[in-house]
């Protein structure tokens, strides 16, 4: 099966457990307003066969031995039938699987793809944006029921999660935005880690090449302190 791929890191260490291989695939209908790769938006990209995917990671199996795969994009389940086609593959060859996805796809009308897809997924990270809907509709352009339902719909079966929240100064770093969301993570049981990331504006030259006005011009990087206490809250530590 072939699907459109933007580009693989051979060597990732920051997209799950271990040395990984990063598949970043294309595609994604959500525009975050931070998003660093606003060139994984449109459906284009490098047309690649999943044979040749799982090909080019053996190269460097050696090296997964404490890692694996990680599907990234993008958002990949943007190509739902390839990824599942991808994690079948390299869930066949013994690959500790990771899918990377903000969830923002889930539908009930969807869900026996999502019932089919977890078998071959040892992890998912959730990239959760924000707690309250019309803040996370006015970041994203999307709403945030769906994906909540996805947060535990992965819970209540059972699979492990790593939830990934983006610190962004006046945007989710409010006093509400984070009890919201640590009381909403404490209530899921699968949960294995929380990271915190401060927005940074190292995408901010693919705006321009682009030609796309960047919409967070001025906006600064949080401090490690505010990072820290963000962290602390979202893991229920004060």
């Amino acid at each position: 099966m072939k699907g459109k791929v933007h580009s693989i890191e051979t060597f990732g260490t920051l997209d799950g457990p271990g040395t990984r291989f990063v598949v970043f695939l294309q595609g994604c209908p959500m525009r975050c307003l931070y998003c660093h790769n606003p060139d994984t938006w449109r459906d284009e990209g490098k047309e690649t066969d999943s044979g040749e995917i799982l090909r080019e990671a053996l190269k460097y199996r050696r090296y997964y031995q404490n890692g694996g795969v990680t599907f990234s994009g993008g958002e990949p389940l943007a190509q739902r039938e390839f990824l599942l086609e991808l994690c079948k593959l390299f869930c066949k060859e013994g690959f500790h699987v990771a899918v990377d996805t903000s969830g923002c796809t889930f539908s009930e009308e969807s869900i026996d793809y999502f019932y089919n897809l977890l078998p071959y997924v040892q992890l998912f990270l959730l990239d959760l944006k924000h707690i309250d809907n019309d803040a996370h509709r006015a970041l994203t352009g999307r709403g945030n029921g769906n994906i909540l339902q996805f947060a535990k719909f992965l819970d209540d079966n059972d699979k492990p999660t790593w939830i990934r929240y983006v610190l962004v100064p006046d945007i989710t770093d409010g006093e509400d935005a984070l009890r919201g969301m640590a009381k909403f993570i404490s209530e899921l049981k699968h949960v294995q880690r929380i990271q915190v990331l401060p927005y940074h504006t190292l995408g901010v030259h693919k705006y321009r090449e682009l030609g796309l006005r960047y919409p967070l011009e001025g906006v600064p990087t949080p401090s490690d302190e505010q990072v820290t206490r963000a962290e602390k809250i979202l893991k229920g530590e004060i």
